[in-house]
């Protein structure tokens, strides 16, 4: 083999070989026409015909078809005879010596390309610039810093031929690579305004697009398989969106396809492989496996893509097991050891996971996944750790006691009330994550910033936004921290099996039954969207979270999804819930769980859930429609709601009462932000009638888990009125929207106190004083007070000690003092 690398040397060192205006050069040009729409067995053939002048164009064509052992051949053909092609053959047979685990020969080769490439001083062609950067990107695999000398040659590939096409999808496939997406999209931009049906920049697009989550993913891939039906990683990228929709049979089909065209596509048979693996068929699974083992004897590449594939389903410990199999194969890939840390992560094994992305971005400086998810892991150092009982919460230093102090509670409550309910008990502690930034929240998740959720569950760990990561009244941190926790019992229960649209209703029911109020309830916009037929049937119901079709619908699909466990719940009980859950553990699809527990297919159970929602929401059904293009609601009760604005804008507050009655008799549950109760209320406090707006303003705050001003409103209502007590529910309803109004703790605090409620006093107490406010000594000697009417004296004088210390003339400290000091604790 060296004797060989060197007698090549000397052609590849003497500069480029001028492309001749021949016939070569047109038969060239109408193979890779041929190949680029699919049409491979033409494109074969017709290379053949041209003999060794275009050894390498069909070697490139039988690249394609999988035909790896011929293809070497014409490449080596191409050394010899194809004097045009020489560089991109000698390119051909790196990549090829790379796919199949030869990284000596595929290193020494690309080696040979790019040395020619440095020390030529005469112009090269498009071609063998491109032959150059493909070098370069085969030697990125051991150098970062080749990824930049990749780039320039496929930029100066295109500044000789501008025409070039090849070269801008390469250049685009890199930028998109280092996570430039950008940059990736106007290299394909660029390459559809040329050629508007080119099959690989419209595959350029739709990474594009999946990149940056848009729902144009899936469309532009399909795009890209029409307009090549032989594009490999096109039907491989379908056969992926299909997978993590967990629509098994249209990734095997997608997957089927790529091998047809290719079958030696080490990615498609992955696909295939985690399909199988995902499914439960093992004979499946030991097939594709030994195919990757026959195409490569090392498939690390193989096992990364099952650890992407079982994360993707929330399988972190397969997922982190895969990656280890890919790291024993290949020890430097970047994609492997990533996957190890993360799931690492994931798992709250936060040392070790550090330590292995550390490995893996020594070797790739590039990867801003793992530079975010670094960055973020310095930010944490900086975080609070505090144990109690079966949690662990970390968050940030100024706020962690704070936050600590209500949530530990609750979700001690949530713990056993669902403990009780699904008669299973996940492993503790439980490591909730609380970030006040959400983009460091989005890290993460998913190592880029972007996420749209407020919370995700790993299962034993959980991440969410900080209150503080919102404005106020944006997002409820009470009932995201009880969604994420009903993750860990639905996850572990169904051995991290059950689908994401099943996973995703139970906490949504969870949620609605949880606190006052707490939960999604029916909106103008679902129930327009039900009326226009937008929302999935539950038989395709996880297609709504993951593969949307507007920007709404994933949301719409989670207050869906809860209504159908809350319909099964009703009809079967709350043990179908369980068996349907280890039904799932059990390797169970969806048909063969609602056969088993339910007793009907899914099909079936579309009709009678569409039954059974039109008679839960009959009186508004009859009252809200959709628009014509279905985007928007319209209807009744959308038309009153506009003709009270206007009795309003106009001054007439008897015909806007009058009209708003209408209007809330149409959809008497209806709390969002523009609910009539919202408008009736501000119009009895006008008139004076307390306990009218009263009446009203409860029909948002005890139904909308989001509503500060309403939630404030009622507990003014409820004190002017003398119902102090009934004042410290919304009060409380308060901390959970945002716990940092000093005014809320101190109001929930004296009413506490007043009632003999002194622990409740003492937690308001302690509130005030873990938020740093104004007063600070003011707010110590309030909460020695609340700890000496709770009995704590010790306590009460640790805190007076405390205060004296730093403000040592506070008279009313020493006072209590003294009179603390005889008394038996």
């Amino acid at each position: 083999m060296t004797r060989v690398l060197l007698a090549l040397a000397l052609p590849l060192l003497l500069g480029a070989w001028q492309q001749p205006a021949t016939p070569q050069a047109a038969l060239r040009a109408r193979i890779r026409a041929l190949a680029d729409t699919g049409r491979l067995d033409d494109a074969e053939r017709l290379a053949r015909s041209g003999g060794a002048a275009i050894a390498m164009t069909l070697g490139d064509v039988l690249v394609l078809r999988g035909k790896h052992q011929a293809a070497d051949s014409a490449y080596r053909v191409a050394l010899q005879s194809d004097r045009v092609g020489v560089r991109s053959a000698e390119v051909g047979l790196a990549e090829l010596a790379f796919r199949h685990g030869n990284r000596t020969e595929a290193f020494a080769r690309a080696t040979l390309v790019t040395s020619a490439y440095e020390k030529a001083d005469g112009p090269w062609s498009a071609d063998d610039c491109i032959a150059a950067g493909r070098a370069y990107v085969l030697l990125g695999a051991k150098s970062a810093t080749s990824v930049r000398q990749a780039l320039a040659a496929f930029d100066r590939a295109v500044s000789v031929d501008p025409a070039n096409l090849d070269a801008r999808i390469r250049a685009g496939d890199l930028f998109l690579d280092k996570y430039n997406s950008p940059d990736a999209r106007t290299s394909y931009q660029d390459v559809l305004t040329r050629s508007p049906e080119y099959a690989r920049a419209w595959l350029g697009m739709a990474r594009v697009a999946e990149f940056e989550g848009s729902k144009r993913a899936m469309d532009l891939a399909h795009h890209s398989v029409v307009a090549n039906p032989s594009l490999v990683d096109g039907f491989a990228l379908l056969a992926r969106f299909h997978l993590e929709a967990e629509a098994y049979d249209s990734a095997r089909v997608a997957a089927g396809h790529a091998l047809s065209a290719d079958s030696t596509s080490l990615p498609a048979w992955a696909l295939l492989g985690a399909e199988a693996y995902l499914t439960g068929d093992s004979t499946a699974y030991r097939n594709a496996q030994a195919a990757a083992v026959r195409l490569n004897p090392q498939p690390a590449d193989f096992y990364a893509a099952l650890s992407e594939a079982a994360a993707r389903q929330r399988r972190y410990a397969d997922a982190e097991r895969f990656a280890r199999q890919a790291v024993s194969l290949d020890s430097t890939s970047v994609r492997a050891l990533g996957l190890v840390g993360t799931n690492q992560l994931r798992a709250g094994n936060m040392e070790g996971g550090r330590a292995t992305i550390d490995r893996a971005f020594a070797l790739d400086p590039f990867n801003l996944w793992h530079k975010n998810t670094l960055d973020l892991l310095d930010q944490l150092k900086g975080f609070t750790t505090i144990d109690r009982g079966r949690f662990r919460i970390v968050a940030p230093a100024k706020e962690a006691e704070l936050l600590a102090m209500y949530l530990v509670p609750l979700l001690e409550q949530e713990y056993d009330t669902l403990a009780a309910r699904y008669h299973f008990k996940p492993p503790t502690p439980v490591r909730i994550e609380l970030y006040r930034q959400h983009a460091d929240f989005s890290v993460r998740t998913l190592g880029l910033t972007g996420l749209g959720a407020l919370g995700v569950s790993f299962g034993g760990v959980l991440a969410m936004d900080a209150p503080s990561a919102r404005d106020k009244g944006s997002f409820n941190w009470g009932s995201t921290a009880w969604h994420e926790l009903a993750h860990t019992f639905t996850l572990g229960l169904s051995g991290n099996r059950v689908p994401r649209w099943f996973s995703e209703g139970l906490s949504e029911l969870e949620e609605r039954r949880s606190l006052s109020g707490w939960g999604s309830d029916a909106s103008i916009e679902f129930l327009g969207a039900y009326a226009a037929e937008r929302l999935r049937r539950v038989s395709s119901l996880n297609d709504g979270f993951v593969r949307p079709r507007y920007d709404k619908e994933v949301i719409l699909s989670y207050y869906d999804a809860s209504l159908v466990c809350e319909m099964i719940e009703e009809q079967h009980g709350s043990a179908a819930i369980v068996r349907m859950l280890t039904a799932y553990r059990d390797g169970l699809e969806t048909p063969e769980v609602f056969a088993r527990v339910l007793g009907e297919k899914p099909e079936t159970f579309d009709l009678h859930f569409d039954a059974w929602l039109r008679k839960k929401f009959a009186i508004p059904l009859r009252f809200i429609d959709a628009d014509s293009t279905g985007a928007a609601p319209s209807g009744a009760f959308v038309s009153t709601m506009r003709k009270a604005s206007a009795f309003m804008s106009a001054g007439q507050p008897d015909s806007t009462k009058a009209t708003l009655l209408r209007a809330q008799a149409m959809f008497p549950d209806y709390a969002g932000p523009d609910a009539p109760a919202l408008y009736l209320a501000q119009l009895a406090q006008a008139r004076g009638d307390l306990h009218g707006a009263l009446d009203q303003i409860v029909k948002i705050s005890a139904h909308n888990e989001t509503a500060w001003e309403p939630n404030l409103t009622e507990a003014d209502l409820r004190q002017q009125l003398g119902d102090t007590a009934g004042a410290l529910v919304p009060l409380q309803r308060l901390v959970w929207i945002s716990p940092y109004d000093i005014s809320v703790h101190t109001r929930i605090a004296e009413i506490a106190a007043r009632q003999g409620n002194h622990a409740l006093a003492v937690r308001e107490r302690r509130a005030v004083v873990a938020l740093d406010p104004p007063d600070a000594a003011g707010a110590r000697y309030a909460l020695a007070l609340a700890l000496n009417g709770a009995g704590d004296v010790t306590g009460a004088r640790r805190e007076l000690l405390a205060l004296l210390e730093q403000t040592p003339a506070f008279e009313k400290a020493q006072t209590l003092l003294l009179e603390l000091k005889g008394r038996v604790p």
